[in-house]
């Protein structure tokens, strides 16, 4: 499996994430969510992974932008609905690697699971 970067390239956490990929030597393809948006069944799997509730990022503008009708209720099958929908409620980046899916870019977890 090759080691992919999903995120969106003008967010900073990305272009942090990416910075630290190349400073580890670690080779890796990038995938823009807003060229190409991941399937629900995609999501699905990230979210069996990785718990819908990190997947889902509650602090973007996109989030607080959604109605109350949206934010209500929320379970795994609604939040995958509204990530396919809008892909910007996906926490970023989400990194598929050879160990598994690492969601947001945190250092230290990053280098016990990559290097």
């Amino acid at each position: 499996m090759t080691t992919t970067l999903n995120g969106i390239p003008n967010c900073d956490t990305v272009k942090k994430a990416r910075k630290w990929l190349e400073a580890q030597g670690i080779e890796h393809s990038f995938r823009d969510f807003k060229k190409d948006a991941p399937s629900a069944d995609e999501i699905g799997g990230w979210a069996d992974a990785a718990g819908w509730e990190v997947l889902l990022n509650k602090r973007g503008t996109t989030f607080r932008k959604l109605g109350e009708g949206d934010k209500a209720n929320l379970s795994q099958e609604k939040a995958i609905a509204l990530m396919v929908q809008h892909p910007s409620l996906i926490k970023r980046p989400v990194l598929e690697h050879e160990g598994g899916l690492l969601v947001g870019f945190k250092e230290p977890e990053w280098k016990d699971e990559l290097c």
